[in-house]
């Protein structure tokens, strides 16, 4: 089998958790090679595959968990497994079951994986930008709560999302976020007139840390200017290539966590 990339962070060391690329799948064309996207318009059984490779990559032999992903700030605690074609309308799960990994797809936003390893807890967020503006890390937080977790125990990676060098927004976007709080204004940057470029992670990152995360760590990665490594739907509207494919984060607890 071909090797599926994993990209991993030190903030969640310890915890079997991945930052999936594109690569090592079985699609091909503009899906090449590991399309996760349920809702593409790929052939289902490749991303199956797909889907399956980049479990056995991040924790082996577990269940992988999904949503129906809705731009909102729901979160969901996953107790058991359940039918993969049964996705909840969501846009975050949290679990404290060994055996079930979370599954969150972007293609632009940006995944967010969370862990109380003391507590046994985790949790997977979809975080564009209005999930980030709605508050769905808070509500992936409370919900990590409920389950036993503490958030001055809980740290989280921002994964590869569109970067601000490539995410240019217009006035009536950046005045959503002022409406919410004056603070947010330092997230977007000046650029041609009647428009800025806005920073999605540092802007995730900063929601997090408000919150009570002391340890947030953000990977980097431009999904957008990578083109080798990651799907972009920013990029693939630009080209006018129609639908895109969709990479995945995910974690679990392995029952050694």
């Amino acid at each position: 089998m071909t090797d599926v990339p994993v990209i991993r962070t030190t903030a969640l060391t310890g915890v079997a958790h991945g930052f999936l690329t594109r690569a090592g799948g079985v699609s091909d064309g503009a899906y090449a090679s590991l399309n996760c996207g349920i809702g593409s318009h790929d052939d289902a059984a490749k991303v199956t595959e797909n889907r399956r490779r980049a479990t056995e990559a991040v924790v082996p032999g577990a269940q992988l968990a999904g949503l129906y992903q809705v731009h909102g700030a729901d979160a969901v605690a996953v107790l058991d497994a359940f039918d993969p074609a049964v996705r909840p309308n969501a846009d975050a799960l949290v679990t404290n079951r060994p055996g079930i990994a979370l599954g969150i797809l972007t293609a632009d936003c940006a995944p967010v994986l969370f862990a109380d390893v003391t507590a046994g807890v985790v949790g997977a967020a979809h975080a564009g930008w209005k999930g980030a503006l709605g508050g769905v890390t808070d509500t992936t937080l409370l919900t990590m709560e409920t389950l036993g977790a503490d958030r001055d125990r809980i740290v989280a990676a921002v994964g590869p999302c569109i970067a601000q060098a490539s995410y240019e927004v217009d006035d009536a976007f950046r005045q959503r976020f002022a409406a919410e709080e004056a603070e947010a204004d330092r997230f977007f940057r000046d650029a041609t007139a009647g428009h800025a470029m806005f920073d999605l992670a540092g802007y995730v990152a900063y929601r997090l840390a408000r919150a009570g995360v002391r340890t947030v760590e953000i990977v980097g990665a431009d999904t957008y200017a990578d083109e080798a490594r990651f799907f972009s739907y920013r990029r693939a509207t630009h080209r006018a290539e129609g639908d895109a494919g969709r990479q995945i984060s995910i974690i679990g607890l392995t029952g050694n966590d």
